[in-house]
């Protein structure tokens, strides 16, 4: 016990410590989760079955089945749908704000400031407003739009199967916009300005060196930003539970809050976990990707 405690105020000893202290806290929130999810996956469990242990092995028929399920399809559109204009205006916008943000003017940090008030706020509540705004009969956006003479009639923007989905991709984008803003804001400083200075002297544009210096040079900011847009996206769930809940008739579903129903609502819990299952591969896919384009653009 002494040899113990006298190799833990080591420092190489506290190092190891630490390392199994991370290991440790690594394999029970998060190694043991994912497999006892595809363990689920693989096996009959409902409700009854969950306290009691009795689950019966049946292999891939889980995934044969929740892959020919009619709602499958409409799910895994709308979530490509969902993840692709979210990521793609979320990085459209966020580098125009950092790119704006970049420039000295008064009151910019004050701004900045202002656009991080809503990202730090918990996502059901941003559901909350933005429920408020998108509301079919007293809603903000209806009456702005009345008021410009855009509309005549009240748009149902969380209950018509053919906006639904749009509106919770537009509270989405608000949402991840100031975080894209801070990551690219970072990789737009980290760029020397001799090189602007230089290409300025040498008679280049401003679009000139947007193309020649600032893309080049932001390729891994952009790639990193685009891997955790993907990621943070799919793991969206509190809008859509603050919204839409999936409807109308699953207009506005996607992969993580089907496999919520699946498991919580009608006690699918095995079709729940395959769903997850499947989204754990993407998500790893995604992130091995993006691995390895950084791990080629180091050695070239």
């Amino acid at each position: 016990m002494a040899h113990f405690w006298s190799s833990i105020r080591d420092s190489r000893g506290f190092d190891a410590l630490l390392v199994w202290l991370a290991l440790g806290y690594l394999t029970v929130f998060s190694a043991f989760p994912l497999v006892y999810n595809f363990v689920i996956s693989l096996q009959t469990v409902d409700l009854f079955s969950l306290a009691s242990f009795d689950r019966p092995f049946v292999g891939l028929e889980n995934y044969r089945e929740v892959l020919s399920d009619p709602v499958a399809g409409t799910v895994l559109w709308n979530t490509i749908r969902f993840v692709v204009l979210s990521v793609v205006f979320q990085l459209l916008i966020g580098f125009g704000l950092a790119l704006f943000f970049q420039q000295d003017f008064p009151g910019s940090s004050y701004l900045r400031g202002l656009f991080l008030a809503g990202w730090i706020m918990p996502a059901l509540v941003v559901g909350a407003v933005w429920s408020w705004i998108l509301a079919g009969d007293f809603g903000v956006l209806n009456y702005v739009l009345r008021s410009f003479g855009l509309i005549d009639e009240n748009i149902f923007w969380l209950s018509d199967h053919q906006v639904s989905l749009y509106s919770v991709i537009i509270a989405n984008i608000w949402l991840g916009v100031p975080f894209n803003m801070i990551l690219l804001s970072v990789g737009l400083a980290s760029i020397p300005q001799d090189l602007y200075e230089a290409a300025e002297l040498d008679g280049a544009g401003a679009w000139q060196r947007f193309y020649t210096i600032t893309l080049p040079l932001m390729r891994a900011p952009l790639g990193a930003v685009v891997s955790l847009g993907i990621i943070f996206t799919l793991q969206q769930f509190d809008l859509f539970a603050a919204l839409t809940q999936g409807g109308p008739s699953n207009a506005s579903n996607v992969a993580q809050y089907w496999s919520w129903q699946l498991s919580f609502q009608t006690y699918q819990i095995s079709r729940g976990s395959v769903v997850s299952v499947l989204m754990i591969v993407f998500v790893i896919g995604v992130a091995a990707i993006y691995t390895r384009s950084t791990r080629y653009e180091q050695n070239y």
